[in-house]
């Protein structure tokens, strides 16, 4: 199994919920768990200003994030759709809802492959432990999907087209673009799977939710090097409140400390020993660190 920082309810932030299941974080600021995974509307829709969008849930979720957006925000369109990163259940409905709506999407520079059809990930690595959602792995979807010419670069200066106040954060691992989104204002991050709070690699503890600090989801995380780097990234920011990609948003001093030894421990707590990508030192005549075997 899995090891994992255990959280309690304490540390989950409060929400309110709406009519359609939407919890809603702050004026500006809610999420809608669609299955598996979070998708988060930015934009206060008491207020005439731009709204965007944080990834787009899985390819069955089109529907809904239509429905959540126009009871939220009426019949206004995004500004944007911003992307954590391109894996399957965060870009599933990119492309449906980017041609329905007519709006840009951004990415990383290094995420834009996977979202121009151009490239598929890695293998997945149905080695990495933790229960079903690991060993099915293999069968989700790595290719690309494509968006052009609606997909556009984030700036370079790392602000966030249509939410003034934030910046983005390159927090690659779990894929070479992955990004989180940063507003010290208020210390709010939005993590995408750079750190999660939920056992992504067991379905049943994704369908339970029991409030815990994780690393990326290890059966889609090719580089662990790099996630390693990221979660200290993150934890030197000393969030107040973080909303991850899969799990309940979370907040205050315990949260700050237990991210605090995630990143601290990581190597022993976050990164699947005997995995397709183990960081451990090759053993004779098997491949080296993070090949693909």
């Amino acid at each position: 199994m899995v090891n994992q920082i255990p959280l309690s309810d304490a540390d989950l932030s409060p929400v309110k919920k709406s009519a359609d299941g939407t919890s809603v974080l702050s004026s500006d600021l809610a999420y809608r768990r669609m299955s598996i995974v979070n998708v988060v509307f930015y934009g206060d829709p008491t207020t005439p200003e731009p709204w965007v969008l944080i990834d787009t849930g899985l390819s069955t979720s089109a529907d809904r994030i239509k429905a959540c957006a126009a009871l939220r925000f009426g019949d206004r369109r995004p500004a944007a759709i911003v992307m954590t990163h391109a894996h399957f259940d965060h870009a599933g409905s990119v492309e449906n809802l980017a041609s329905t709506w007519d709006v840009p999407v951004f990415a990383h520079p290094l995420e834009m492959p996977y979202l121009e059809g151009q490239a598929s990930y890695p293998p997945a690595d149905p080695l990495a432990g933790g229960g079903a959602m690991t060993l099915f792995a293999p069968l989700y979807p790595r290719s690309p999907v494509d968006v052009r010419p609606r997909l556009k670069m984030l700036p370079a200066d790392q602000t966030v087209p249509g939410m003034p106040g934030w910046k983005w954060l390159h927090t690659p691992g779990h894929s070479p673009g992955h990004i989180s989104l940063w507003r010290e204002s208020d210390r709010t991050l939005i993590s995408g799977d750079a750190i999660i709070t939920t056992g992504q690699e067991s379905a049943y503890e994704a369908i339970l939710q029991t409030p815990e600090m994780h690393g990326p989801p290890r059966y889609f995380t090719p580089d662990w090097e790099e996630a390693e780097k990221s979660v200290a990234l993150l934890a030197s920011l000393e969030p107040e409140l973080v909303i991850p990609g899969h799990g309940m948003p979370v907040k205050g001093e315990n949260m700050r400390e237990t991210l605090h030894y995630l990143a601290d421990a990581f190597r022993d707590i976050a990164v699947p020993k005997g995995g397709r990508y183990d960081l451990n030192p090759a053993k004779p005549g098997k491949p080296g660190n993070n090949a693909f075997r």
